[in-house]
């Protein structure tokens, strides 16, 4: 061990906090600390409490203290904060009102109660959603309110004054049924050490010597219950680094890590700043970034290792072309002989895989998707291609089972299998007997619902015409469905990441339509299932290597040789959200999560950001990351896009222009529309667009891009999506032309002649 790590390690008496920087070795700290402890100090095993928040970390600490530990190493405590609760609460739940043999109830189980005292309460399940409900009860939980203070907090709220009662009502059932959720655990073991000295004195004594790993992803209750147990001895060691909280939204706080000196005023403070993970010139970077943070403890990550390569930042077009080039060095990697399991793409958000995995499947280069299902294999992803399956073929039974009561309609599984028996029994499909449901004996009850649902498809169907594009198609889909409210209405965290999705998926379809021949929804599903669908199935004795693919806050934890981050723009990352903000924390947490991505590269680190990128269905700018600004230029090589500015000045900066994501001038939301506030060379070797590779590839008339020289004012045109208008203006640009057309169906748009869909009539 260095000599930081060996100060931490015989450090035992009174509160210790350890700032341990990424890839220090905290975990070896740890473990040896324990030994230490037994071996050095003689301390019983049985009076030390080791804490972390995954079992699977308290899995791989339990294996290297029993390889340290050879004596007494099993009567150490090493679990995750729930579990030691479940094995207080078993002992001493009965002094509080429980009992020892209670059920511990998952999210299904959740919502099942949930639903029922929605139901009790007369409240609408879809003004109140379960997942809604389930959400708000945990965070209250999470700061350890009952019922009662929850609805004292929320005097001025109608809405928070009836989700109290649906939290009272919650608990009473609870308790009815002898069962506690998760959140549950931790807040009734502080209930009980509050209300039964003697049991919290019991376990005092136990722990005299306590540890807790990840100190900066607790929450409020697990601060409270850590304090109460370090009382007596207050020989408390918590590891943990500020500089990777990047949590909140599960209710991490980080100023539990931040405010330990204040907490405890004689506190000894060991930073572990030695990295054995990283290069030098990542290492760099890393801290360069995150020095822009101020609420931060002061720290500095170094190396004995050699700088190794400089960190490559590519601007590309746009996120086809992003992934094309990132699948481009993935090749190039493999073909120097290295296994495709030491390369990681990271990204923000869960929507940015759709692009990367298609253009990893036409590249054939295997992957996986860390913690997630490939983009169209999501639920809400193939729930919406379930609705557009039906709309091409009525008689897709499966297709039909998995949407008639998504979003809910009170269209049963009961009520199914009537349909479907019905329907097998007179030979039809399940669609055909939907639509004679007045037939069909039994469903008196059921026929005003299922026609609701058949009249919504049919509406639907009649859009499957050529007045009407696929885009506009697929926005009505999501309104008259319901299925947009539902996510709206639930408003947790995963209901926004699935909006996320869906919102990709219409890029999708816009992509498509953009540069299809003859754009139909038949060729679009096809197409998908063609790119969706790929083994799953591998060899277990020899297995594929793959190319990992996560979201920057799964990484937290792991770390690759080679490691990508797409989508190193504003707005994206950081996101729009914690750039808008009230909250001053929001975007300091956003440079929290760039510092952990760039921290889980060893050799070699690649960022990536686009000229344009594709989001809601509207082509935008963008801005280049305010993170790759803080990249000081001498740890940095740039190619692409961005190889022509040797200052390293940012393209697609509009003045006044990306605040709200769409540029001036896009009233309309749609098409490819150019500020006139600023405008910028983007082009390395020409001015001319089409002489730059993949520019423009999307664009296709006819199978070539209109010339930019072919409209003048008073032409009358037709555009793919827009329909007929009259050019009204034609403004020369550097490179390029304005062309404004005043459409008859949208509006006033101004588009690029280069990039334009469109012919003259």
């Amino acid at each position: 061990m260095n000599d930081k790590q060996l100060e931490a390690c015989c450090y035992t008496d009174g509160p210790l906090l350890i700032l341990a920087g990424a890839g220090s070795g905290k975990t070896r700290v740890i473990t040896h600390k324990i030994a230490y402890l037994i071996d050095e100090l003689g301390v019983n095993p049985y009076n030390i409490l080791a804490i972390t928040f995954t079992n699977k970390a308290a899995k791989e600490m339990r294996e290297r203290v029993d390889n340290l530990v050879s004596y007494g190493a099993e009567y150490i405590w090493v679990s995750t904060f729930h579990s030691m609760c479940v094995r207080i609460l078993r002992r001493h739940i009965d002094k509080i009102g429980g009992t020892k043999d209670f059920t511990i109830y998952d999210t299904d189980e959740q919502k099942i109660v949930i639903k029922e005292v929605l139901k009790f309460l007369n409240l609408d399940p879809k003004m109140y959603p379960e997942r809604a409900m389930i959400s708000a009860i945990s965070n209250a939980k999470e700061k350890y309110m009952s019922p009662d203070d929850y609805e004292r907090e929320n005097a001025t709220s109608f809405r928070d004054q009836q989700i109290a009662k649906v939290y009272r009502e919650y608990q009473k059932r609870l308790k009815s049924n002898n069962a506690l959720d998760f959140d549950d655990l931790i807040y009734q073991t502080i209930y009980l050490f509050e209300t039964n000295p003697d049991v919290l004195a019991q376990y005092q004594d136990r722990f005299q010597y306590i540890m807790v790993d990840e100190y900066q992803d607790t929450n409020h209750t697990q601060f409270i219950l850590v304090k109460q147990l370090a009382a007596k001895h207050r020989n408390l060691c918590v590891v943990g680094d500020d500089d990777q909280s990047i949590y909140k939204f599960r209710g991490a706080n980080i100023y539990n890590i931040l405010n330990f000196e204040n907490e405890y005023k004689d506190a000894k403070v060991v930073k572990l700043e030695q990295n054995y993970r990283s290069t030098a010139n990542i290492l760099n970077a890393a801290n360069a970034v995150i020095a822009h943070n101020e609420g931060r403890k002061d720290k500095t990550l170094w190396t004995e290792k050699e700088d190794g390569e400089k960190i490559t930042f590519t601007r590309y077009d746009n996120e086809r072309e992003e992934g094309r080039g990132i699948a481009s060095k993935i090749k190039t990697i493999k073909n120097k002989g290295k296994s495709l399991d030491e390369i990681a793409i990271l990204y923000r958000t869960n929507a940015q895989s759709r692009a990367l995995e298609e253009q990893l499947i036409y590249e054939n280069i295997p992957y996986k998707v860390y913690g997630s299902q490939n983009f169209y294999g999501r639920k809400e992803v193939r729930d919406i291609l379930g609705y557009l399956k039906i709309l091409v073929n009525p008689s897709d039974d499966q297709s039909l089972k998995r949407i008639i009561n998504v979003p809910k309609r009170g269209i049963g599984d009961t009520t199914v299998d009537k349909l479907s028996t019905f329907a097998y029994s007179n030979n039809i499909n399940l669609y055909d007997a939907l639509l004679d449901i007045e037939e069909v004996p039994g469903m008196s009850r059921n026929v005003e619902k299922i026609g609701k649902f058949t009249e919504i498809i049919e509406s639907l169907k009649a859009m499957l015409s050529p007045e009407y594009t696929l885009e506009e198609l697929y926005d009505e889909l999501l309104d008259k469905s319901g299925y947009i409210d539902a996510l709206r209405a639930e408003g947790t965290d995963e209901a926004k990441a699935r909006m996320e999705n869906l919102e990709e998926l219409k890029t999708k379809i816009v992509n498509y339509e953009e540069t299809a021949e003859n754009p139909n929804l038949t060729e679009l599903l096809e197409e998908i299932a063609l790119v969706a669908d790929v083994d799953a199935e591998e060899d277990e004795d020899n297995p594929t290597a793959k190319v990992t693919l996560m979201t920057l806050h799964s990484a937290k934890g792991l770390e690759f040789p080679y490691v990508f981050i797409a989508g190193m723009e504003e707005r994206l990352f950081p996101s729009g959200m914690s750039m808008d903000s009230d909250d001053p924390d929001a975007l300091e947490e956003e440079r929290r999560l760039c510092y952990v991505g760039i921290t889980r590269a060893m050799e070699k680190l690649y960022l990536s950001a686009a000229v344009t990128r594709m989001m809601y269905g509207n082509t935008n700018y963008t801005e280049d990351s305010r993170f790759i600004k803080e990249i000081p230029s001498h740890y940095l090589e740039r190619d692409g896009r961005e190889a022509y500015s040797s200052s390293g000045s940012q393209t697609g900066k509009f003045a006044g222009g990306l605040g709200s994501g769409r540029l001036p001038g896009d009233v309309g939301g749609r098409g490819i529309v150019k500020p006139r506030i600023q405008h910028v060379n983007y082009y390395n070797q020409s001015t001319n667009p089409s002489a730059n590779p993949g520019f423009g590839k999307a664009f296709p008339m006819g199978g070539q891009a209109a010339s930019k020289d072919e409209f003048k004012v008073g032409d009358k045109v037709r555009h793919l999506k827009f329909g007929n208008g009259v050019v009204t203006d034609v403004v020369d640009t550097p490179g390029d032309k304005e062309i404004t057309v005043d459409f008859e169906r949208v509006g006033v748009k101004t588009m690029y002649a280069s990039m334009v869909k469109m012919k003259k009539l």
